[in-house]
């Protein structure tokens, strides 16, 4: 087990597909208890990354740290620290809503879980729903189950992969809420999307990844919406120029 300050490291982190560089030694670093907004064009490797935090990829070289633990060698104890959430819901549809938490309860051997799953259905607005099958569930309800699945074994860290995609006005405001508690509550949290004011209200650090690596990094209170998105603007047109 290393001994590092980032919650979140990575080390001259390379991931490539065939002949398709996709990161490119990226150096990476989260403190425990940020809110980092990962932008970038499609392509620039922002879900590469996630995946690979997740121990749902293995790198092609570098190396990976998750609360000191190391990916893919420790991969156990770093995934009991995570919760994902991406675009797709990774939900059982013929399930409820309850027997899914029930289930992700079980993988991770977690006892006595009824009232724990009893109050996650209340904080993401499921709590009249609990007992209905999930592929009755709207694009919005599905995305709110997925943050109580990914919540429900305490994890330090969140890594949301575009989790706005497809959702309406409403149902995003609900992300919005949940997102803002989870910060709240002192977890880490990386998020990928391609919605620049909403990154800059939110997070507390704003990236953007292009061609493979970081090209900017700074708090998102330097700039707000408008201005990040002119500097995103700037940084994208100019890897695309090269």
């Amino acid at each position: 087990m290393a001994e590092k300050s980032a919650l979140i490291e990575t080390r001259a982190l390379v991931k490539t597909y065939d002949l398709m560089i996709v990161l490119r030694k990226l150096d990476f670093q989260v403190e425990r208890g940020e809110f980092v907004a990962l932008l970038g064009p499609n392509g620039s490797g922002k879900s590469t990354l996630l995946r690979l935090l997740s121990g749902l990829s293995k790198p092609t070289s570098g190396a990976i740290f998750i609360g000191g633990w190391e990916l893919p060698r420790e991969a156990a104890a770093v995934r009991a620290q995570i919760g994902m959430v991406s675009h797709r819901a990774l939900l059982y549809e013929n399930l409820t809503a309850r027997e899914n938490l029930q289930f992700f309860a079980q993988l991770y051997n977690l006892r006595e879980i009824d009232e724990r799953i009893r109050i996650l259905l209340e904080q993401v607005g499921l709590s009249k729903r609990g007992d209905s099958l999930v592929r009755t569930f709207s694009r919005g309800m599905q995305q709110r189950l997925s943050i109580a699945r990914a919540l429900l074994h305490d994890p330090a860290v969140l890594l949301m992969d575009e989790p706005y995609t497809g959702l309406d006005q409403d149902a995003a405001q609900v992300l919005d809420g949940l997102l803002t508690q989870a910060y709240a509550d002192g977890r880490t949290i990386v998020m990928t999307t391609h919605d620049l004011e909403r990154a800059a209200r939110l997070a507390s650090r704003a990236m953007i990844l292009s061609r493979g690596n970081i090209r900017y990094d700074a708090p998102a209170s330097a700039l707000d919406g408008r201005q990040l998105s002119e500097r995103y603007t700037e940084i994208t047109s100019l890897a695309t120029a090269r």
